[in-house]
């Protein structure tokens, strides 16, 4: 599979409060996350190497629950938390609703998770020269009703390219003299053991920064149940392999068929080569059930319209190489946005890529629809990130529900490529 296959099959898979203080949330304690520095064994000499982490508790919570974080910043840099998935919420926008947290800060934040989904917490910092790579933190939050799964298992795949000191290049520089190597859940290899017909629940998220990657589960039957965070049509993954844009997840239920002793590969292919990144194993206990369970249901819905009604939507083209783009270090001088539109009206942007790699588009603040070529219908999901290849344009459309200003980004699927932002406004 080359580069351009590799982004053909993502079009295939596509197809086939912020508010100050308060005590903790429904009597839940507030989780702590600090920002700090650590290390990863990842370099095949043995060698460490430095990285910037969020350190937390395992983060999962209920829909309808409030998080109550207590951030501290124990870097030498300003730094802000990212969290991906999570709409409506203007007060956590970086750098339009938010200043990134000074070195040595600490603040209290509470975010009213409205929408069950697999969610990314992730760093945001400015260039520096002095910067570390880092590492994102899964966040699940569990839908109010119940699921049927036997288990719930986050697997992050997470990119790095390595030196020979140990060190790792930083996205947005030079990777030169460098070699690429991939983690899940931050080892090089992980292996999951389970039973005959036991259903799993695999919540995939790509925490590489500039990589579309796919990921494929060797003779297993796997059904893709939601998309960057939100739910979607069920429907299988074509030959078991999902393809993920940087930033996404994926939601997939995975029915354990094999006999005892199985070792099915869990694979990863960046465009380049396949590479191996764990093992589900199943085990010698006896099975979940005497026979797999049967085609799972639609997860319940988040409440996201059902509908768009685009014959009346406020409509926009925005090329994603263009000079009103800026580095997200100088977004105060870029006081226009790319857009404004009244809170409660449907918005479809004409996303063009005219450079020569694929280039990823983020909305933040609300979900869309992937629309068909015709604007006759769009895809039976919703996404928060979509890669878009050389010279094509893709339209998508989102209800603007949430009054405030909201980033949108643009990046090259190229390893020392620049994130580029723009803001939109809902009034």
């Amino acid at each position: 599979m080359d580069r351009r296959a590799l982004m053909a099959g993502f079009g295939a898979a596509s197809l086939g409060l912020l508010v100050p203080g308060g005590s903790a949330a429904q009597g839940r304690p507030a989780v702590a996350i600090r920002a700090r520095e650590g290390a990863l064994k990842l370099h095949p000499g043995g060698l460490e190497t430095p990285v910037w982490m969020l350190a937390a508790p395992e983060l999962r919570f209920r829909r309808g629950e409030n998080l109550q974080v207590e951030f501290a910043n124990d870097l030498a840099v300003p730094v802000g938390l990212d969290w991906r998935g999570i709409d409506g919420v203007p007060a956590i926008e970086l750098l339009v609703g938010r200043r990134l947290l000074a070195a040595s800060g600490w603040e209290n934040v509470r975010i009213p998770l409205r929408h069950a989904g697999t969610v990314l917490c992730d760093m945001s910092v400015f260039a520096n020269q002095n910067a570390l790579p880092t590492r994102g933190q899964p966040v699940v939050v569990a839908e109010s009703e119940p699921v049927g799964v036997d288990r719930d298992e986050v697997l992050l795949v997470e990119e790095w390219r390595l030196r020979a000191d140990g060190t790792a290049a930083v996205p947005g520089t030079d990777p030169n003299e460098t070699t690429v190597s991939y983690t899940l859940n931050g080892k090089p290899s992980v292996d999951l053991s389970a039973r005959s017909n036991e259903r799993l629940r695999l919540r995939f998220i790509n925490g590489s920064r500039r990589t579309v990657v796919a990921l494929k589960l060797e003779s297993l039957d796997v059904t893709v149940m939601a998309i960057d965070s939100q739910p979607a049509e069920p429907f299988p993954a074509r030959n078991g392999a999902l393809v993920l844009a940087p930033g996404s997840r994926v939601d997939a239920f995975v029915d354990v068929t094999g006999p005892p002793g199985s070792q099915l590969k869990i694979l990863l292919h960046d465009g380049r080569q396949a590479r191996p990144l764990g093992l589900v194993i199943v085990s010698g206990e006896p099975p979940a059930r005497a026979a797999p369970l049967p085609p799972p249901s639609p997860l319940p819905s988040n409440g996201l319209p059902a509908r768009l009604d685009l014959k009346d939507a406020i409509r926009a083209n925005i090329a994603l190489n263009g000079p009103e783009w800026t580095v997200i270090a100088n977004l105060a001088a870029s006081p226009q946005p790319a857009f404004r539109v009244k809170a409660g009206r449907i918005v479809v942007l004409a996303l063009t890529n005219r450079a020569d790699v694929a280039t990823v588009f983020r909305l933040h603040g609300h979900h869309f629809r992937l629309l068909d070529k015709l604007d006759d219908g769009w895809k039976p999901f919703w996404l928060d990130a979509l890669a878009i290849e050389p010279g094509q344009t893709h339209r998508i459309a989102f209800a603007a529900e949430h009054a405030g200003h909201w980033l949108i980004e643009s990046v090259a699927t190229d390893w020392a490529a620049p994130r580029f932002v723009r803001w939109y406004g809902v009034e």
